[in-house]
């Protein structure tokens, strides 16, 4: 696979072992493979491959008590037995010459510490010649090329006043500060939009000729591992089931496995829907601005308009799909739609203005307006049971219902959405990402609402599970007329899903269309770029 270059890095018949308090388990099993200088080598596969824990372990990350090694387990970087090596070396190491780039920036950030701060303290670390001015000056350097804006105003910010995009592009400005020799990027732009995904593909790809720079790039997206790598090791359950050329394995993969991860896009559109059905949302110049300073006497002095006068029209039946870069506006138009997030304009739902709503027809109204969050983890309490979560809208929106007919209902959505009754009882950690979703899914439907607001729901999901939930919502929608306003930067996604689509930008609309006409014919620019950045389409 390397022939002709120098190795970098060999991973020989790892295997790791976790030793759990009432049992073992064996994560990563004989894993094989080497890394040349400047090579781009791809792991793939889905959630709980051993991807992660493959690539934790060359830089010794895994947690020492509960982490075991095989015996004929070998990491050697540059002449290194990585598991031999003491605390002293790792450390230099560490953000030295091997550097990371985490999937979810907001853990790998301390939210107390000004970003600045914090990318100094990682320059000054590993260039103990650097004054801080140098450090300053490389550092700004990099936030640009990653593209934050006004990067010298934004190191005096903390990390929750960032968007997730922009997080992971100062974590990929912090992994690059010292030059490492490998980079292990995993999953680096889940969090990204298309065009900003394939910008910052394509800086580390420069930077990787600039500097020599290895890369090991984690992925779940085939299309990506694609057009950035050249060889590919696609592992399962812990294993490598598949390796070679990047290209030869796209062209003909041996693997079952392999075929089923490239197959793995959402396809298909939606048609316009037939008729002339009732409008259920119309919105009118609708705006959501926020105060970002005050005066002393608490007046606005500094705002920012998130959104800027928007137009939309949902009949019943029909998905409209929101796609546009992160800090466009989508998520702030939804939640105003939602009534989460004040807002000028008008929003009316079934002809109702939201906002001369009594409390009691707003709290009913709650019933037949639902959402599903982007985050299946952090949306689901930990404390309850699945039942207790799908059928806590029944209890506060039904309370006539016993509790056995609840009991019913929870059993039959759960059916509904594909999961065993058998999740009735148990929790949400026993359950995988795209479980989770399912459940999350449930409980917005089991009160037959009119209206499902679904912001990003399919981002933290493997593409085989993708195309699942897509089915899945595509089914019970046409089963009991469900409306839906679909937010996502995710385009075959939303092509699969959405019958219109509107195109955001700072806050404006700069394009609406029908799905087809959006994808197959985008007027402006910016539709253009989306479009042409999202290489599964």
């Amino acid at each position: 696979m390397n022939e002709n270059k120098e190795n970098l890095l060999t991973v020989e018949n790892l295997n790791v072992y976790f030793d759990l308090h009432n049992h073992t388990v064996h994560a990563v099993r004989g894993v094989s493979f080497k890394v040349a200088k400047g090579e781009t080598l791809a792991l793939v596969g889905e959630s709980g491959s051993g991807k992660s824990v493959t690539s934790m372990s060359i830089m010794r990350l895994l947690p020492e008590k509960l982490t075991r090694y095989g015996s004929g387990s070998r990491i050697v970087f540059d002449g290194t037995s990585i598991l031999d090596a003491g605390e002293k070396t790792l450390r230099n190491l560490r953000g030295g010459r091997i550097s990371v780039i985490f999937q979810e920036p907001m853990t790998s950030l301390n939210p107390f510490m000004r970003i600045g701060k914090q990318l100094m303290e990682t320059a000054l670390l590993h260039n103990k010649g650097w004054s801080k001015a140098e450090a300053r000056k490389r550092i700004l350097e990099l936030l640009e090329r990653v593209g934050i804006r006004e990067a010298e105003r934004r190191l005096k910010q903390y990390p929750h006043e960032f968007s997730g995009g922009q997080l992971q592009r100062i974590m990929i400005a912090m992994a690059l500060i010292n030059s490492p020799d490998l980079l292990i990027a995993d999953e680096p732009t889940t969090a990204l939009d298309v065009t900003i995904q394939a910008e910052i593909l394509d800086l580390l790809h420069d930077l990787q000729k600039q500097m020599g720079m290895a890369i090991i790039f984690i992925t779940h997206d085939l299309g990506l591992a694609e057009h950035y790598s050249e060889t590919v090791c696609v592992m399962r359950n812990g294993e490598i089931v598949e390796r070679g050329k990047i290209k030869q394995v796209f062209a003909e993969p041996k693997h079952d496995y392999t075929v089923e991860l490239i197959n793995a896009i959402p396809t298909g559109v939606r048609e316009p829907g037939q008729g002339d059905p009732d409008l259920l949302i119309d919105a009118k110049d609708v705006r959501v601005r926020f105060t970002l300073e005050k005066t002393f006497f608490g007046k606005p002095k500094k705002v920012f308009d998130a959104v800027k006068g928007i137009d939309v029209r949902v009949r019943c039946g029909e998905t409209l799909g929101i796609v546009g870069e992160s800090g466009s506006g989508k998520s702030t138009f939804g939640k105003a739609v939602m009534q989460m997030l004040p807002y000028t304009g008008q929003i009316s739902f079934e002809g109702r203005d939201l906002q001369n709503l009594s409390k009691e027809e707003t709290r009913r109204l709650q019933a037949e307006r639902q959402i599903v969050f982007q985050d299946p983890y952090g949306s689901l309490s930990p404390r309850l049971t699945v039942g207790e979560i799908v059928g806590e809208g029944l209890s506060i929106h039904q309370p006539q219902l016993s509790k056995k007919e609840r009991i019913e209902r929870v059993l039959e959505v759960l059916e509904e959405v594909s999961l065993p009754t058998s999740a009735l009882n148990r929790y949400p950690h026993e359950f995988s990402g795209g479980q989770r979703q399912r459940i999350a899914i449930a409980r917005a439907v089991i009160l037959r609402p009119k209206f499902i607001l679904l912001d990003e729901p399919t981002s933290a999901l493997d593409r085989s599970v993708q195309v699942k939930v897509v089915e899945l919502l595509c089914g019970l929608q046409d089963k009991y007329g469900l409306t839906y306003m679909f937010i996502s930067h995710d385009l075959s996604v939303v092509r699969a899903v959405s019958n219109n689509v509107i195109v955001m930008r700072q806050g404006e609309m700069v394009e609406y269309g029908t799905s087809e006409q959006i994808f197959s014919n985008p007027q402006t620019e910016y539709t253009q770029r989306l479009i042409n950045a999202a290489f599964d389409l």
